[in-house]
């Protein structure tokens, strides 16, 4: 990706030009300060935190006069000139080839100025545009960095979760910076198997290029045990890192996983409101070496 296409540079223009003279101005005015803030906070375990340093940029000019359309403006001047950053990351091919795909979503997602504007989205659009998470696969988008407390893992061997995670961490390395993955509700179509083991070989491609970190984690309640009796199409979400050398840790339950758990699956919905089924948040962690020799497998056997 050297450069955006016509069209969706057109459109990010267009986004930007909504605003008034004087306010568009601003924006333009306020984005580089705004994207270095955000990349400040962006290696933090909170995904969010890069949206909430661009808000705060956005109140400390606007105060109450910040509207949806300023954050879409911001965005999209970040868009414009995300060829230069994706390029200053030197990421492989098998990201450079989604980004057409991703970034003509952003550019008509912007264009229909649906309000409010998400706050989930809102949180994806800044770390896209600012490639602080890059295209893993159609659905799935790669943060760059994100740790891995050793807290979490003494949490849950202390907790009765198994103490074997410990040897797990110190062989990964895993005090190290991770990749994690993170699903793109707007466009599901990749939420199958194939789509996620394409997701994880592109985080091994990047990790060709990152010999400084520790692998791939993603956090989410789809990798909890049960779901393998409740839910079994899911059950290639957790087992097949595993498989491969993945290993897991526990986070707990909370009202966010009950919602998302329930929101797609009557049977599930059904179990947690009887109390039969609480829904858990799990870390699935593949390091380096096990991921990188899984998607080479993988490839060599795409060729035979």
């Amino acid at each position: 990706m050297d450069t955006l296409a016509p069209d969706h540079a057109a459109a990010f223009r267009a986004v930007l030009a909504r605003l008034s003279t004087d306010d568009a101005a601003a924006v333009e005015a306020i984005a580089p300060f705004a994207a270095r803030d955000a990349a400040a906070a962006a290696p933090h375990w909170n995904f969010d935190l890069p949206s909430h340093a661009a808000e705060a940029a956005l109140e400390a000019h606007f105060g109450n006069r910040l509207t949806d359309a300023h954050r879409r403006a911001l965005v999209a001047v970040w868009a414009l000139e995300l060829p230069q950053r994706a390029a200053a990351e030197t990421l492989p091919p098998e990201v450079h080839a989604l980004y057409p795909e991703w970034i003509g979503r952003m550019a008509a997602f912007l264009t229909a100025a649906e309000d409010p504007y998400d706050r989930d989205f809102w949180a994806k659009d800044v770390r896209l545009s600012l490639a602080l998470s890059v295209p893993g696969a159609r659905t799935q988008m790669i943060d760059l960095s994100s740790p891995l407390g050793a807290g979490q893992v003494l949490r849950h061997a202390r907790e009765g979760h198994g103490w074997s995670v410990v040897a797990d961490y110190a062989r990964a390395q895993a005090w190290k910076p991770w990749l994690e993955v993170h699903t793109e509700s707007r466009e599901l179509g990749d939420f199958n198997e194939a789509g996620w083991d394409r997701a994880w070989a592109t985080a091994a491609e990047i990790l060709k290029r990152r010999p400084h970190m520790a692998g791939m984690l993603g956090s989410s309640w789809f990798y909890d045990p049960p779901l393998e009796t409740i839910s079994p199409r899911l059950a290639y979400l957790r087992l097949n890192p595993l498989r491969h050398g993945a290993f897991m840790v526990h986070q707990g339950p909370d009202e966010i996983h009950t919602q998302r758990a329930s929101a797609s699956s009557p049977t599930r919905r059904a179990m947690i409101e009887a109390g039969e089924y609480t829904a858990r948040s799990w870390i699935v962690a593949w390091p380096r070496a096990a991921l990188i020799r899984w998607a080479d497998a993988r490839k060599q056997a795409a060729a035979a």
